[in-house]
C-alpha cells in the first residue's frame, strides 16, 4: 500500500511539472498581453499595470483586422478546397482500379516525406508563371497542394475501410451514385475529414516561409503569421504587441478545435477497434 501510494505521488509531481511546463509559455504570453510595461521589456509574473491598450494598438494602427481576414480567408478557402479534393481523389484510390495506381500513392506518399523548405523555390516559380505572387489566390493554390498529400493518404484508410456491400445496397435500392455517396459513403467519412480539415487549417493559418516569399512587399494581402514580424526591430522588439497579436491569433484556431474536437476525437480513433 506505501509503495501504491509513493508511486501515485510520484506521478502526481511528474504531470504536475509537466503541465507547469507545458502551460507556463502560454500563461505568460497572456499575461504580457495585458501588462502596459511589457513592450518597455518589464515583463513579470503578474501584470503590474492593466491595460487592453496592447490589443487595442495592435487592432488598429497594427493592421491586424486586415491580416486577421485575410488569414480566414485564406483557410477557409484552403479547408474546402483541400478537402473536397482529397476526398474525391480517396474515393478514386480506395475504390476504382485503374494503371499507375500504386505508384500514384506511392508519389503522395513522397512528397509528405520532402521538407518544405525544398519546396519553397520550385513553388515560387509555378506561382510566378501564373502570375498569381502578391495574392492570396496563390497562397490558396500552394497551401491546398501542401495539404493534398497528407489528405489523401488519411482519407483513403477511411474510404478503404466503408465495405462495399454498404455501397451496392444503396445502388440496390435505386440510388444513384451522387446519393449515394452523399447518404452513405459521406457520413461514414467525415470523422477523417475533419482530422484532415484540421491539419489543413493549421497550415493555412500558422504557415510562415510560403506566405513571406509569395505576398512579399503586399503588406495588404499579409496574413497573421508575417504580420506578427513588424513589431520585431532591428534593435528592440515590441513585446507587449507581440504578445497581444500572439494570443489574437491563437482564439481562432482554439475556436476551430473546439468547433470540431468531438469529430477529431472519433476520427483519430477510427479503425482501432474492429466492429
Amino acid at each position: 500500500m506505501t509503495r501504491t501510494i509513493r508511486g501515485n505521488v510520484v506521478k502526481a509531481v511528474l504531470v504536475t511539472l509537466l503541465l507547469v511546463f507545458t502551460l507556463f509559455p502560454v500563461y505568460w504570453m497572456i499575461s504580457s498581453a495585458f501588462d502596459k510595461k511589457a513592450s518597455s521589456g518589464g515583463q513579470s509574473l503578474i501584470p503590474r499595470e492593466f491595460t487592453l491598450d496592447n490589443f487595442t494598438y495592435v487592432l488598429t494602427q497594427g493592421g491586424f483586422d486586415v491580416f486577421l481576414r485575410n488569414s480566414a480567408v485564406v483557410a477557409v478557402a484552403v479547408v474546402v478546397l483541400a478537402g473536397i479534393v482529397a476526398l474525391l481523389a480517396s474515393v478514386a484510390v480506395a475504390r476504382f482500379k485503374f494503371k499507375f495506381r500504386t505508384a500514384i500513392l506511392f508519389i503522395v506518399l513522397t512528397v509528405q516525406m520532402v521538407p518544405l523548405e525544398a519546396l519553397v523555390i520550385p513553388l515560387f516559380v509555378q506561382v510566378r508563371d501564373l502570375g498569381l505572387l502578391n495574392q492570396l489566390l496563390g497562397l490558396v493554390i500552394v497551401y491546398v497542394a501542401l495539404s493534398l498529400p497528407f489528405g489523401i493518404w488519411m482519407l483513403r484508410g477511411f474510404v478503404a475501410a466503408v465495405p462495399v456491400e454498404l455501397e451496392e445496397a444503396a445502388y440496390l435500392d435505386g440510388a444513384s451514385w451522387w446519393r449515394m455517396f452523399r447518404s452513405v459513403l459521406f457520413p461514414l467519412v467525415m470523422p477523417g475529414l475533419v482530422a484532415t480539415s484540421v491539419f489543413s487549417f493549421i497550415t493555412a493559418w500558422n504557415e510562415f516561409i510560403f506566405a513571406m516569399t509569395l505576398l512579399g512587399g503586399a503588406t495588404d494581402n499579409y496574413t497573421v503569421a508575417i504580420g506578427l514580424k513588424q513589431f520585431f526591430g532591428e534593435h528592440s522588439n515590441e513585446w507587449g504587441y507581440v504578445m497581444a497579436a500572439s494570443t489574437i491569433i491563437t482564439i481562432p484556431v482554439m475556436i476551430f478545435f473546439v468547433l470540431v474536437q468531438r469529430k477529431l476525437s472519433s476520427g483519430l480513433v477510427a479503425g482501432a477497434v474492429k466492429g
